[in-house]
Protein backbone atom coordinates (compact mmCIF):
# COMPACT_ATOMS: atom_id res chain seq x y z
CA UNK A 1 0.00 0.00 0.00
CA UNK A 2 1.93 2.91 -1.06
CA UNK A 3 1.33 6.17 1.36
CA UNK A 4 0.11 8.50 -0.65
CA UNK A 5 -3.42 6.32 -0.78
CA UNK A 6 -6.10 7.54 1.22
CA UNK A 7 -9.70 6.97 2.89
CA UNK A 8 -12.61 9.59 2.82
CA UNK A 9 -15.87 9.76 4.02
CA UNK A 10 -17.98 12.36 2.91
CA UNK A 11 -21.69 12.80 3.17
CA UNK A 12 -23.98 14.72 0.66
CA UNK A 13 -27.16 14.02 2.60
CA UNK A 14 -28.54 12.89 6.10
CA UNK A 15 -26.04 14.59 8.20
CA UNK A 16 -27.58 17.58 10.36
CA UNK A 17 -31.24 16.20 8.86
CA UNK A 18 -33.12 12.94 9.47
CA UNK A 19 -33.68 11.75 6.21
CA UNK A 20 -32.26 12.08 2.35
CA UNK A 21 -29.22 9.69 3.24
CA UNK A 22 -26.18 9.77 0.96
CA UNK A 23 -23.12 8.51 1.56
CA UNK A 24 -19.53 8.46 0.02
CA UNK A 25 -16.82 6.35 0.33
CA UNK A 26 -13.65 6.81 -1.29
CA UNK A 27 -10.12 4.47 -1.56
CA UNK A 28 -6.67 5.36 -3.60
CA UNK A 29 -4.02 8.37 -4.01
CA UNK A 30 -5.07 11.64 -4.69
CA UNK A 31 -7.35 12.91 -7.42
CA UNK A 32 -7.35 8.65 -8.01
CA UNK A 33 -9.62 7.71 -5.94
CA UNK A 34 -12.26 4.94 -6.69
CA UNK A 35 -15.71 5.85 -5.35
CA UNK A 36 -19.12 3.67 -3.50
CA UNK A 37 -22.16 5.14 -2.55
CA UNK A 38 -24.00 4.18 0.56
CA UNK A 39 -27.70 4.28 0.35
CA UNK A 40 -29.86 7.37 -2.09
CA UNK A 41 -32.74 8.65 -0.01
CA UNK A 42 -35.04 11.34 0.01
CA UNK A 43 -37.06 13.93 2.71
CA UNK A 44 -40.26 14.99 2.27
CA UNK A 45 -41.34 18.23 1.57
CA UNK A 46 -42.91 20.77 3.42
CA UNK A 47 -45.79 23.54 2.93
CA UNK A 48 -43.31 26.07 2.28
CA UNK A 49 -42.76 24.21 -0.99
CA UNK A 50 -46.13 24.28 -3.03
CA UNK A 51 -45.81 21.76 -5.17
CA UNK A 52 -42.39 20.07 -4.56
CA UNK A 53 -43.28 16.51 -2.32
CA UNK A 54 -39.78 15.21 -2.89
CA UNK A 55 -36.34 16.37 -1.64
CA UNK A 56 -33.05 14.39 -2.36
CA UNK A 57 -29.29 15.62 -2.23
CA UNK A 58 -27.55 17.08 -5.09
CA UNK A 59 -25.41 14.14 -6.84
CA UNK A 60 -23.52 16.88 -9.04
CA UNK A 61 -20.22 16.61 -6.71
CA UNK A 62 -20.23 12.07 -7.69
CA UNK A 63 -21.27 12.84 -11.39
CA UNK A 64 -18.45 14.35 -11.78
CA UNK A 65 -16.54 11.59 -10.63
CA UNK A 66 -18.51 8.74 -12.49
CA UNK A 67 -16.56 7.02 -14.57
CA UNK A 68 -14.41 6.02 -10.66
CA UNK A 69 -17.69 5.26 -9.26
CA UNK A 70 -18.17 1.33 -8.32
CA UNK A 71 -21.07 1.27 -7.26
CA UNK A 72 -24.24 1.99 -5.40
CA UNK A 73 -25.06 -0.10 -1.96
CA UNK A 74 -27.90 0.09 -0.39
CA UNK A 75 -28.51 -0.88 3.74
CA UNK A 76 -32.61 -1.07 3.59
CA UNK A 77 -35.90 -0.19 2.02
CA UNK A 78 -36.81 3.07 3.54
CA UNK A 79 -37.48 5.84 1.56
CA UNK A 80 -35.43 7.83 3.28
CA UNK A 81 -32.37 5.37 1.97
CA UNK A 82 -33.37 4.35 -1.35
CA UNK A 83 -36.25 7.10 -2.53
CA UNK A 84 -33.78 8.82 -4.71
CA UNK A 85 -32.45 6.18 -6.72
CA UNK A 86 -34.65 6.23 -9.41
CA UNK A 87 -34.26 10.00 -9.67
CA UNK A 88 -29.97 9.75 -9.28
CA UNK A 89 -29.41 6.65 -11.23
CA UNK A 90 -29.72 7.49 -15.02
CA UNK A 91 -27.37 9.98 -14.68
CA UNK A 92 -24.94 7.54 -13.26
CA UNK A 93 -25.43 3.97 -14.96
CA UNK A 94 -23.66 2.44 -12.12
CA UNK A 95 -24.14 -1.30 -10.52
CA UNK A 96 -26.99 -1.18 -7.54
CA UNK A 97 -26.23 -3.94 -4.76
CA UNK A 98 -28.98 -4.70 -2.11
CA UNK A 99 -30.66 -7.56 -0.17
CA UNK A 100 -33.82 -9.10 -1.76
CA UNK A 101 -36.58 -7.09 -0.26
CA UNK A 102 -35.12 -4.00 -0.70
CA UNK A 103 -34.46 -5.48 -4.78
CA UNK A 104 -38.38 -6.05 -5.32
CA UNK A 105 -38.83 -2.27 -4.39
CA UNK A 106 -36.05 -0.90 -6.02
CA UNK A 107 -37.49 -3.14 -9.21
CA UNK A 108 -41.23 -1.66 -9.25
CA UNK A 109 -39.72 2.37 -8.71
CA UNK A 110 -37.86 1.54 -12.15
CA UNK A 111 -40.80 -0.18 -13.73
CA UNK A 112 -42.77 2.80 -13.16
CA UNK A 113 -40.23 4.69 -14.78
CA UNK A 114 -40.62 2.47 -17.48
CA UNK A 115 -36.47 1.19 -17.38
CA UNK A 116 -35.17 -2.16 -17.26
CA UNK A 117 -32.98 -1.85 -14.14
CA UNK A 118 -32.42 -5.60 -13.99
CA UNK A 119 -28.57 -5.55 -15.46
CA UNK A 120 -27.42 -2.96 -13.11
CA UNK A 121 -29.55 -4.29 -9.91
CA UNK A 122 -27.45 -7.05 -8.17
CA UNK A 123 -29.09 -8.93 -5.40
CA UNK A 124 -27.00 -10.10 -2.32
CA UNK A 125 -28.41 -12.86 0.07
CA UNK A 126 -28.65 -11.98 3.68
CA UNK A 127 -24.94 -11.83 5.29
CA UNK A 128 -23.73 -12.03 1.98
CA UNK A 129 -20.43 -10.25 0.54
CA UNK A 130 -19.57 -8.00 -2.33
CA UNK A 131 -15.57 -6.97 -3.99
CA UNK A 132 -16.03 -3.38 -5.56
CA UNK A 133 -12.27 -2.15 -5.86
CA UNK A 134 -10.58 -1.92 -3.15
CA UNK A 135 -13.60 -2.15 -0.67
CA UNK A 136 -14.92 -5.69 0.64
CA UNK A 137 -18.23 -4.64 1.69
CA UNK A 138 -19.84 -7.33 4.29
CA UNK A 139 -23.68 -6.81 4.92
CA UNK A 140 -24.54 -7.66 8.66
CA UNK A 141 -27.84 -8.36 9.87
CA UNK A 142 -29.35 -5.76 12.11
CA UNK A 143 -33.21 -5.36 13.42
CA UNK A 144 -35.04 -2.12 12.50
CA UNK A 145 -38.25 -1.09 12.03
CA UNK A 146 -38.28 -2.65 7.93
CA UNK A 147 -36.90 -5.98 6.87
CA UNK A 148 -33.77 -7.15 5.64
CA UNK A 149 -31.64 -4.27 7.37
CA UNK A 150 -28.08 -4.13 6.94
CA UNK A 151 -25.14 -2.52 8.54
CA UNK A 152 -22.20 -2.53 6.59
CA UNK A 153 -18.40 -3.63 7.02
CA UNK A 154 -16.38 -1.93 4.72
CA UNK A 155 -12.75 -3.49 4.82
CA UNK A 156 -10.01 -1.76 2.77
CA UNK A 157 -6.21 -1.68 2.81
CA UNK A 158 -6.33 0.98 5.39
CA UNK A 159 -8.75 -0.64 7.87
CA UNK A 160 -12.17 -1.40 8.22
CA UNK A 161 -15.10 0.59 8.76
CA UNK A 162 -18.56 0.04 9.84
CA UNK A 163 -21.88 1.99 8.32
CA UNK A 164 -24.58 1.25 10.58
CA UNK A 165 -27.58 2.32 8.56
CA UNK A 166 -30.47 2.19 10.61
CA UNK A 167 -30.35 -0.09 13.57
CA UNK A 168 -31.86 -0.46 16.87
CA UNK A 169 -31.61 -3.85 19.45
CA UNK A 170 -34.62 -5.57 19.21
CA UNK A 171 -34.49 -9.31 20.54
CA UNK A 172 -37.91 -9.87 19.44
CA UNK A 173 -38.14 -8.70 15.88
CA UNK A 174 -41.40 -11.18 15.34
CA UNK A 175 -40.22 -11.04 11.75
CA UNK A 176 -36.52 -11.66 10.12
CA UNK A 177 -33.17 -12.41 12.00
CA UNK A 178 -31.81 -10.91 15.37
CA UNK A 179 -29.34 -8.46 15.28
CA UNK A 180 -26.33 -10.55 14.24
CA UNK A 181 -24.29 -9.65 17.79
CA UNK A 182 -21.39 -12.20 16.91
CA UNK A 183 -20.68 -11.03 13.66
CA UNK A 184 -20.30 -7.31 15.37
CA UNK A 185 -18.44 -8.74 18.01
CA UNK A 186 -16.11 -10.35 15.12
CA UNK A 187 -15.78 -7.00 13.28
CA UNK A 188 -14.89 -5.43 16.33
CA UNK A 189 -11.99 -7.94 17.35
CA UNK A 190 -10.75 -6.90 13.76
CA UNK A 191 -10.24 -3.37 14.68
CA UNK A 192 -12.61 -0.35 13.18
CA UNK A 193 -10.55 2.50 12.55
CA UNK A 194 -14.40 4.50 12.65
CA UNK A 195 -18.11 3.92 12.98
CA UNK A 196 -20.73 5.89 11.18
CA UNK A 197 -23.92 5.81 13.49
CA UNK A 198 -27.09 6.19 13.70
CA UNK A 199 -28.39 9.33 16.02
CA UNK A 200 -32.10 9.70 15.91
CA UNK A 201 -33.13 8.26 19.22
CA UNK A 202 -29.97 9.64 21.29
CA UNK A 203 -31.96 11.68 23.47
CA UNK A 204 -33.93 8.78 24.71
CA UNK A 205 -32.80 6.91 27.79
CA UNK A 206 -33.07 2.87 28.22
CA UNK A 207 -33.72 0.90 25.09
CA UNK A 208 -35.85 1.56 21.85
CA UNK A 209 -38.44 -1.79 23.00
CA UNK A 210 -39.59 -4.61 21.20
CA UNK A 211 -42.18 -5.00 18.23
CA UNK A 212 -43.03 -8.55 20.20
CA UNK A 213 -44.14 -6.29 23.37
CA UNK A 214 -45.88 -4.25 21.04
CA UNK A 215 -47.96 -7.41 19.42
CA UNK A 216 -48.87 -7.89 23.09
CA UNK A 217 -50.34 -4.29 23.98
CA UNK A 218 -52.47 -4.23 20.40
CA UNK A 219 -53.68 -7.52 21.39
CA UNK A 220 -54.94 -6.33 24.56
CA UNK A 221 -56.36 -2.92 23.37
CA UNK A 222 -58.19 -4.58 20.82
CA UNK A 223 -59.59 -7.11 22.27
CA UNK A 224 -61.61 -5.01 24.36
CA UNK A 225 -63.34 -3.05 21.36
CA UNK A 226 -66.79 -3.76 20.03
CA UNK A 227 -66.91 -1.72 17.13
CA UNK A 228 -64.71 -0.94 13.88
CA UNK A 229 -61.12 -0.90 14.81
CA UNK A 230 -58.96 1.30 12.50
CA UNK A 231 -55.27 1.56 12.85
CA UNK A 232 -52.59 3.04 10.61
CA UNK A 233 -49.19 2.41 10.48
CA UNK A 234 -46.16 3.42 8.68
CA UNK A 235 -46.19 0.64 5.31
CA UNK A 236 -42.50 -0.18 5.53
CA UNK A 237 -42.98 -1.92 9.07
CA UNK A 238 -44.13 -5.17 7.89
CA UNK A 239 -43.43 -6.79 12.07
CA UNK A 240 -46.16 -4.43 12.47
CA UNK A 241 -48.45 -5.12 9.51
CA UNK A 242 -47.96 -8.89 10.70
CA UNK A 243 -49.08 -7.84 14.45
CA UNK A 244 -52.69 -6.47 13.06
CA UNK A 245 -52.88 -9.12 10.80
CA UNK A 246 -52.47 -11.66 14.57
CA UNK A 247 -54.40 -9.44 16.18
CA UNK A 248 -57.54 -9.66 14.09
CA UNK A 249 -57.09 -13.08 13.44
CA UNK A 250 -56.95 -13.62 17.24
CA UNK A 251 -60.38 -11.55 17.88
CA UNK A 252 -61.76 -13.50 15.18
CA UNK A 253 -62.10 -10.47 12.63
CA UNK A 254 -61.55 -10.01 8.93
CA UNK A 255 -58.38 -7.70 8.03
CA UNK A 256 -58.47 -5.04 4.74
CA UNK A 257 -55.83 -2.96 3.40
CA UNK A 258 -55.99 0.62 3.08
CA UNK A 259 -53.66 2.78 0.66
CA UNK A 260 -51.18 2.08 -2.10
CA UNK A 261 -47.98 1.68 -0.16
CA UNK A 262 -49.39 -1.07 2.21
CA UNK A 263 -50.86 -3.23 -0.71
CA UNK A 264 -47.08 -2.60 -2.54
CA UNK A 265 -45.22 -3.62 0.63
CA UNK A 266 -47.57 -6.05 1.75
CA UNK A 267 -47.20 -7.98 -2.09
CA UNK A 268 -43.12 -7.60 -1.60
CA UNK A 269 -42.89 -9.13 1.77
CA UNK A 270 -45.30 -11.64 0.39
CA UNK A 271 -43.07 -12.26 -2.71
CA UNK A 272 -39.62 -12.82 -0.29
CA UNK A 273 -41.19 -15.63 1.82
CA UNK A 274 -42.76 -13.17 4.52
CA UNK A 275 -46.20 -12.28 5.67
CA UNK A 276 -47.15 -16.89 4.65
CA UNK A 277 -50.14 -18.84 6.91
CA UNK A 278 -52.10 -15.11 7.51
CA UNK A 279 -55.38 -14.92 6.81
CA UNK A 280 -56.37 -13.22 3.19
CA UNK A 281 -57.24 -9.38 3.76
CA UNK A 282 -60.49 -8.10 2.21
CA UNK A 283 -60.67 -5.84 -0.19
CA UNK A 284 -62.08 -2.50 0.91
CA UNK A 285 -65.15 -2.41 -1.45
CA UNK A 286 -65.70 -6.31 0.42
CA UNK A 287 -64.79 -5.21 4.30
CA UNK A 288 -67.29 -2.62 4.15
CA UNK A 289 -70.44 -5.42 3.87
CA UNK A 290 -68.61 -6.90 7.32
CA UNK A 291 -70.42 -6.18 10.60
CA UNK A 292 -68.57 -3.21 12.42
CA UNK A 293 -67.21 -5.93 15.03
CA UNK A 294 -66.10 -7.91 12.40
CA UNK A 295 -63.55 -5.85 10.85
CA UNK A 296 -59.99 -4.32 10.94
CA UNK A 297 -58.61 -1.62 8.45
CA UNK A 298 -54.91 -1.20 8.29
CA UNK A 299 -54.06 2.13 6.67
CA UNK A 300 -51.50 4.75 5.64
CA UNK A 301 -51.21 8.04 6.38
CA UNK A 302 -50.13 8.19 9.79
CA UNK A 303 -48.79 11.61 9.55
CA UNK A 304 -51.66 13.23 7.93
CA UNK A 305 -50.73 13.15 4.59
CA UNK A 306 -53.41 14.97 2.54
CA UNK A 307 -53.72 12.06 0.09
CA UNK A 308 -53.03 9.15 2.90
CA UNK A 309 -55.91 6.83 3.32
CA UNK A 310 -56.40 7.99 7.16
CA UNK A 311 -57.32 11.68 6.13
CA UNK A 312 -59.41 10.23 3.25
CA UNK A 313 -61.39 8.33 5.86
CA UNK A 314 -61.63 10.98 8.31
CA UNK A 315 -62.61 13.79 5.99
CA UNK A 316 -65.50 11.10 4.53
CA UNK A 317 -63.46 11.24 1.09
CA UNK A 318 -63.11 7.33 0.85
CA UNK A 319 -65.10 5.16 -0.86
CA UNK A 320 -65.55 2.59 0.83
CA UNK A 321 -64.10 3.04 4.48
CA UNK A 322 -65.55 5.42 6.60
CA UNK A 323 -66.05 6.78 10.79
CA UNK A 324 -69.40 6.04 12.97
CA UNK A 325 -70.03 6.78 16.72
CA UNK A 326 -67.90 4.52 18.66
CA UNK A 327 -65.51 3.37 16.25
CA UNK A 328 -61.54 3.01 17.33
CA UNK A 329 -58.67 4.26 15.45
CA UNK A 330 -55.25 3.52 16.58
CA UNK A 331 -52.05 5.28 15.10
CA UNK A 332 -49.31 3.18 15.65
CA UNK A 333 -46.68 5.62 15.01
CA UNK A 334 -44.43 8.49 16.24
CA UNK A 335 -44.77 11.71 15.15
CA UNK A 336 -42.41 12.74 12.98
CA UNK A 337 -41.32 16.25 13.77
CA UNK A 338 -43.10 19.09 11.53
CA UNK A 339 -45.87 17.07 11.29
CA UNK A 340 -47.07 17.86 14.59
CA UNK A 341 -50.06 20.63 13.50
CA UNK A 342 -51.82 18.51 10.84
CA UNK A 343 -51.70 15.28 12.71
CA UNK A 344 -53.48 17.02 15.96
CA UNK A 345 -56.05 18.91 13.75
CA UNK A 346 -56.67 15.21 12.18
CA UNK A 347 -56.94 14.13 15.56
CA UNK A 348 -59.23 16.86 16.70
CA UNK A 349 -61.66 15.66 13.72
CA UNK A 350 -61.56 12.21 15.07
CA UNK A 351 -62.80 13.46 18.15
CA UNK A 352 -65.31 15.25 17.10
CA UNK A 353 -66.80 12.15 15.89
CA UNK A 354 -67.59 10.99 18.84
CA UNK A 355 -64.61 8.11 17.91
CA UNK A 356 -61.84 6.62 20.04
CA UNK A 357 -58.43 8.03 19.45
CA UNK A 358 -55.48 5.64 20.61
CA UNK A 359 -51.97 6.89 20.33
CA UNK A 360 -48.51 6.30 22.12
CA UNK A 361 -49.16 9.36 23.96
CA UNK A 362 -52.25 7.47 25.89
CA UNK A 363 -51.07 3.59 25.26
CA UNK A 364 -48.24 1.56 24.46
CA UNK A 365 -48.71 1.27 20.61
CA UNK A 366 -45.60 1.66 18.69
CA UNK A 367 -41.78 1.17 19.22
CA UNK A 368 -38.87 3.18 17.60
CA UNK A 369 -36.98 1.72 14.78
CA UNK A 370 -33.59 3.25 16.15
CA UNK A 371 -31.03 2.73 19.03
CA UNK A 372 -31.84 4.55 22.50
CA UNK A 373 -29.00 5.29 24.67
CA UNK A 374 -28.62 1.77 26.04
CA UNK A 375 -28.75 0.34 22.46
CA UNK A 376 -25.57 2.73 21.68
CA UNK A 377 -23.59 1.54 24.77
CA UNK A 378 -24.04 -1.80 23.44
CA UNK A 379 -23.12 -1.71 20.00
CA UNK A 380 -19.92 0.39 21.19
CA UNK A 381 -19.12 -2.56 23.57
CA UNK A 382 -19.27 -4.96 21.01
CA UNK A 383 -17.38 -2.68 17.99
CA UNK A 384 -15.12 -0.72 20.02
CA UNK A 385 -14.63 2.00 17.22
CA UNK A 386 -11.23 4.10 17.38
CA UNK A 387 -13.58 6.82 16.02
CA UNK A 388 -17.72 7.53 16.22
CA UNK A 389 -18.74 9.47 13.43
CA UNK A 390 -22.53 10.88 14.13
CA UNK A 391 -25.17 11.37 10.66
CA UNK A 392 -28.64 10.39 10.61
CA UNK A 393 -29.87 13.24 12.84
CA UNK A 394 -30.07 17.13 13.52
CA UNK A 395 -27.39 19.05 14.61
CA UNK A 396 -28.38 18.27 17.96
CA UNK A 397 -28.43 14.71 18.04
CA UNK A 398 -25.43 14.80 16.75
CA UNK A 399 -23.63 16.62 19.02
CA UNK A 400 -25.17 14.68 21.75
CA UNK A 401 -24.35 11.44 19.93
CA UNK A 402 -20.43 12.54 20.38
CA UNK A 403 -20.80 13.73 23.90
CA UNK A 404 -22.09 10.93 25.04
CA UNK A 405 -19.99 8.59 22.88
CA UNK A 406 -16.78 10.36 24.67
CA UNK A 407 -18.78 9.84 27.71
CA UNK A 408 -18.33 6.05 26.73
CA UNK A 409 -14.48 5.92 26.70
CA UNK A 410 -14.52 6.08 22.58
CA UNK A 411 -11.82 7.63 21.69
CA UNK A 412 -12.56 10.18 19.33
CA UNK A 413 -15.56 11.58 18.35
CA UNK A 414 -16.15 13.68 15.04
CA UNK A 415 -18.66 16.00 14.18
CA UNK A 416 -19.76 16.71 10.59
CA UNK A 417 -22.26 17.96 8.02
CA UNK A 418 -23.15 17.45 4.76
CA UNK A 419 -20.24 17.83 2.31
CA UNK A 420 -17.84 17.22 4.87
CA UNK A 421 -14.76 15.37 3.17
CA UNK A 422 -13.39 13.29 6.31
CA UNK A 423 -9.81 11.68 5.85
CA UNK A 424 -9.86 8.30 7.67
CA UNK A 425 -6.55 7.12 6.80
CA UNK A 426 -3.44 8.22 6.77
CA UNK A 427 -3.27 9.09 10.55
CA UNK A 428 -4.92 7.63 13.38
CA UNK A 429 -7.09 10.54 14.23
CA UNK A 430 -9.87 11.02 11.04
CA UNK A 431 -10.58 15.06 10.50
CA UNK A 432 -12.32 17.22 7.86
CA UNK A 433 -9.88 17.99 5.49
CA UNK A 434 -11.87 19.49 2.74
CA UNK A 435 -15.10 20.59 1.28
CA UNK A 436 -17.91 18.78 -1.26
CA UNK A 437 -20.17 20.92 -3.20
CA UNK A 438 -23.42 20.29 -1.48
CA UNK A 439 -27.32 20.40 -1.56
CA UNK A 440 -30.98 19.80 -1.94
CA UNK A 441 -32.62 18.87 -5.23
CA UNK A 442 -36.24 19.34 -5.65
CA UNK A 443 -38.96 17.10 -7.54
CA UNK A 444 -40.64 19.24 -9.05
CA UNK A 445 -43.61 17.03 -11.17
CA UNK A 446 -41.49 14.58 -12.76
CA UNK A 447 -37.88 16.94 -13.15
CA UNK A 448 -35.21 17.17 -10.88
CA UNK A 449 -34.81 20.95 -9.98
CA UNK A 450 -32.29 22.52 -8.28
CA UNK A 451 -33.37 24.43 -4.56
CA UNK A 452 -32.81 28.37 -6.12
CA UNK A 453 -34.87 26.74 -9.85
CA UNK A 454 -36.63 29.87 -11.30
CA UNK A 455 -39.94 27.67 -11.00
CA UNK A 456 -39.68 27.59 -7.36
CA UNK A 457 -39.09 31.19 -6.30
CA UNK A 458 -41.62 32.21 -9.02
CA UNK A 459 -44.25 29.52 -7.06
CA UNK A 460 -42.98 30.99 -4.08
CA UNK A 461 -44.17 34.02 -5.01
CA UNK A 462 -47.66 33.21 -6.95
CA UNK A 463 -48.71 30.94 -3.24
CA UNK A 464 -47.58 34.29 -0.99
CA UNK A 465 -48.77 37.36 -3.53
CA UNK A 466 -51.08 36.47 -6.12
CA UNK A 467 -50.72 36.51 -10.18
CA UNK A 468 -51.22 39.74 -12.41
CA UNK A 469 -51.74 39.51 -15.94
CA UNK A 470 -52.24 42.50 -18.37
CA UNK A 471 -52.46 41.91 -22.09
CA UNK A 472 -52.41 45.12 -24.39
CA UNK A 473 -54.07 44.90 -27.72
CA UNK A 474 -51.84 46.81 -30.41
CA UNK A 475 -53.69 47.63 -33.71
CA UNK A 476 -51.76 47.87 -37.09
CA UNK A 477 -51.29 51.17 -36.88
CA UNK A 478 -49.67 50.76 -33.08
CA UNK A 479 -52.81 52.54 -31.47
CA UNK A 480 -52.89 50.73 -28.02
CA UNK A 481 -56.96 49.80 -26.97
CA UNK A 482 -58.05 49.22 -23.73
CA UNK A 483 -55.95 46.43 -21.62
CA UNK A 484 -57.34 43.46 -20.61
CA UNK A 485 -56.41 43.03 -17.24
CA UNK A 486 -56.91 39.47 -15.05
CA UNK A 487 -55.33 38.81 -11.67
CA UNK A 488 -56.04 35.97 -9.66
CA UNK A 489 -54.92 35.38 -5.27
CA UNK A 490 -55.23 39.24 -4.89
CA UNK A 491 -58.01 40.88 -2.31
CA UNK A 492 -59.96 43.09 -3.86
CA UNK A 493 -61.16 46.38 -2.37
CA UNK A 494 -64.50 47.18 -1.52
CA UNK A 495 -64.22 51.06 -2.04
CA UNK A 496 -64.97 52.44 -5.30
CA UNK A 497 -61.93 52.69 -6.68
CA UNK A 498 -60.36 49.30 -7.23
CA UNK A 499 -56.52 49.34 -8.38
CA UNK A 500 -57.85 47.90 -11.86
CA UNK A 501 -58.82 51.25 -12.53
CA UNK A 502 -55.64 53.21 -11.33
CA UNK A 503 -53.67 50.68 -13.33
CA UNK A 504 -55.42 51.34 -16.69
CA UNK A 505 -55.13 55.05 -16.35
CA UNK A 506 -51.59 54.27 -15.61
CA UNK A 507 -51.12 51.71 -18.65
CA UNK A 508 -52.28 54.20 -21.11
CA UNK A 509 -50.01 57.53 -19.65
CA UNK A 510 -46.78 54.38 -20.11
CA UNK A 511 -47.66 53.55 -23.76
CA UNK A 512 -48.33 57.46 -24.52
CA UNK A 513 -44.45 58.21 -24.28
CA UNK A 514 -43.27 54.64 -25.84
CA UNK A 515 -43.09 53.25 -29.45
CA UNK A 516 -42.65 49.97 -29.95
CA UNK A 517 -41.64 49.52 -33.35
CA UNK A 518 -38.75 47.81 -32.10
CA UNK A 519 -38.00 44.81 -30.27
CA UNK A 520 -35.51 46.41 -27.10
CA UNK A 521 -38.36 49.08 -27.08
CA UNK A 522 -41.51 46.57 -26.69
CA UNK A 523 -39.01 44.90 -23.51
CA UNK A 524 -38.77 48.93 -21.92
CA UNK A 525 -42.13 49.11 -22.13
CA UNK A 526 -43.34 45.59 -20.75
CA UNK A 527 -40.86 46.14 -18.05
CA UNK A 528 -42.11 49.61 -17.09
CA UNK A 529 -45.86 48.82 -16.95
CA UNK A 530 -45.04 45.43 -14.90
CA UNK A 531 -42.76 47.67 -12.28
CA UNK A 532 -45.81 50.55 -11.92
CA UNK A 533 -48.72 48.03 -12.11
CA UNK A 534 -47.44 45.74 -9.64
CA UNK A 535 -46.56 49.54 -7.43
CA UNK A 536 -50.08 50.19 -7.70
CA UNK A 537 -51.28 46.67 -6.27
CA UNK A 538 -48.94 46.91 -3.41
CA UNK A 539 -50.18 50.07 -2.75
CA UNK A 540 -53.68 48.83 -2.56
CA UNK A 541 -53.67 45.65 -1.15
CA UNK A 542 -50.41 45.12 0.34
CA UNK A 543 -49.57 42.45 -2.28
CA UNK A 544 -46.74 42.19 -4.87
CA UNK A 545 -47.99 40.06 -7.29
CA UNK A 546 -46.06 38.08 -9.95
CA UNK A 547 -46.76 40.02 -13.25
CA UNK A 548 -47.22 39.06 -16.40
CA UNK A 549 -47.16 41.23 -19.37
CA UNK A 550 -48.84 40.32 -22.68
CA UNK A 551 -48.96 42.30 -26.52
CA UNK A 552 -51.08 41.31 -28.92
CA UNK A 553 -50.85 42.73 -32.24
CA UNK A 554 -53.99 42.23 -34.22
Amino acid sequence: MSKKEELLFCPLGGSGEIGANMNLYAYGPENEHKWIIVDMGVTFADDSLPGIDLIYPDPGFILDKKDDLLGIVLTHAHEDHIGAVVHIWPSLKCKIYATPFTSVLIQEKFKEKKIDISQYLKIIQLNGNIKLGPFEIEFVTLTHSILEPNGLCITTPAGVLLHTGDWKIDRSPLIGENIDQKKLKEIGDKGVSAMICDSTNVFSEGRAGSEGEVRESMLRIIETKNKKVIVTSFASNVARMETIFYCAKKTGRQISLVGRSMHRIYKAARKCGYMQNLIEPLETRDAKKIARENIIYLCTGTQGEPMGAMNRIVNGTHPDVYLEQGDTVIFSSKIIPGNEKKLYQLHNLITKSDVEIITEENAFVHVSGHPNRDDLKDMYSWVKPNCIIPVHGEHRHMKEHAIFAKKMQIPQALLIENGDIVKIFPGNNPKIVDKAPSGRMYLDGSIGVSSDSQSIKERKNLSLNGYLEVTLIVSNNGKIKKPIISFKGIPESDQNDPFIFDMEDEIFNICRTFSIESKNQEKNLIETIKNNCRRIVKNKTGKKPFTNINIARI
